[in-house]
């Protein structure tokens, strides 16, 4: 037996792992890295997140990144040399974040890496009809393995995409494991660029969870700030907060044909950015909006598609558990709040244990420790609940 087969053989059979899960959403913050302490798996998991900080990127990073982000023509060139630098880097922060953390590479099990998605492409958004679903995550696990000498485990979402789904959202997995419960009705939100939820009836099995993507979280408000302020995000919601809603560019943006479709379903920047809302400004005539009223606008267009995806899911009490930068945008959390019906609560997701920030990452972290520990479960009604995701990247 290959030695790494027989490490990788013997990190399944242990009675816990040390496993670093990662994340780097369409946000392009930087670089979440959570350690986790993992035991058991399924229903039966449980973690414990030792360590947990976000990389930030720096703006020559995101620059990189933007260049090719979410576009549909880019230099194939760059892409290319962008894909085995980026994991690279990746392998670098993990290296500092080890460091600082005083733990020896040699103890970790595997890294669990999302990657950065630079295009995501269900059929529903795309008018190729000999192709199906696909997404594209760069940041190269090999290079990732190969810097921190940790098996890597990555690439997730083909596999999904392979068994008949969309290749995300894939929190389903993780959040059902982890946080489903016997006694509460959840809702696990979590507002990255995009806004996605994964919804727990009390006592569900896998075949009752709804995971879908909603629509904007952060990403237009987001691109927008960077445009017309030259800053990655409205701190505080300070420049949204200074404006007034508008009703009729408003009305236009809840238009878009994509909240028609039912749920699950998946978006991405592709669809929801910069020309869209110029569109939707042409077609009612808001050209002239202040920038701070744009920006109050666009907050309360993704509160109203999130606030009423949840109301139409839940009629019973239930508990809505918040992760991802939005938790950090007072307005948004406000207007989420105002607009959700009386028996919906909304907490963060610090309630049950995971610090907002952390949340994604330590659910690829799960995803890399279903695919060394999992049992294989068939669940009726779920085309893709019964797969194994993950690439495995040995470090030499």
């Amino acid at each position: 037996m290959h030695p790494h087969i027989e490490k990788l053989y013997q990190s399944a059979a242990k009675s816990e792992r040390l496993i670093i899960g990662l994340m780097s959403g369409t946000s392009l913050d930087g670089l979440d890295v959570a350690l986790c302490r993992i035991s058991g798996s399924g229903r039966d998991t449980q973690v414990e997140v030792q360590a947990f900080t976000t990389c930030a990127y720096p703006q020559t990073v995101k620059d990189k990144i933007l260049s090719v982000f979410a576009k549909q023509t880019v230099s194939l060139e760059y892409l290319t040399l962008l894909n085995a630098w980026l994991g690279q880097y990746h392998g670098e922060l993990i290296n500092q974040c080890l460091k600082s953390w005083q733990v020896e590479a040699n103890d970790v099990d595997v890294i669990a890496s999302h990657g950065q998605t630079i295009f995501h492409c269900p059929k529903h958004q795309h008018s190729y009809r000999d192709f199906g679903n696909a997404t594209l995550q760069i940041g190269d696990a090999d290079h990732i393995a190969v810097t921190t000498g940790i098996t890597t485990v990555a690439d997730f979402r083909q596999k999904h995409i392979a068994a008949g789904g969309e290749g995300a959202p894939l929190a389903q997995y993780g959040d059902y494991y982890y946080f489903a419960s016997d006694t509460e009705h959840r809702v696990l939100l979590n507002m990255g660029g995009i806004a996605n939820l994964t919804y727990l009836p009390k006592g569900a099995g896998l075949e009752d969870v709804v995971c879908s993507d909603l629509g904007p979280g952060n990403t237009l408000m987001d691109a927008y700030m960077r445009k017309h302020f030259l800053q990655s995000y409205d701190e505080n919601s300070k420049q949204a907060k200074q404006g007034t809603i508008n009703q009729d560019l408003l009305e236009r943006l809840l238009a878009e044909p994509f909240f028609a479709i039912s749920l699950p379903k998946t978006t991405g920047p592709e669809l929801f950015n910069l020309m869209m809302l110029e569109r939707a400004q042409q077609d009612c005539d808001t050209g002239q909006l202040s920038h701070q009223d744009v920006m109050a606008t666009l907050s309360a267009f993704s509160a109203n598609v999130i606030a009423t995806h949840i109301n139409s899911l839940c009629d019973e009490q239930t508990r809505v558990y918040c992760s991802g930068g939005g938790v950090h945008n007072p307005l948004l959390m406000q207007q989420i709040k105002q607009q959700l019906a009386a028996h919906i609560s909304l907490h963060s997701s610090d309630r049950l244990g995971i610090h907002p920030d952390a949340k994604e990452a330590v659910l690829f972290a799960i995803l890399a420790n279903e695919c060394l520990a999992g049992k294989s479960t068939n669940h009726k009604g779920q085309t893709v609940a019964n797969v194994t995701m993950g690439k495995v990247s040995f470090a030499d």
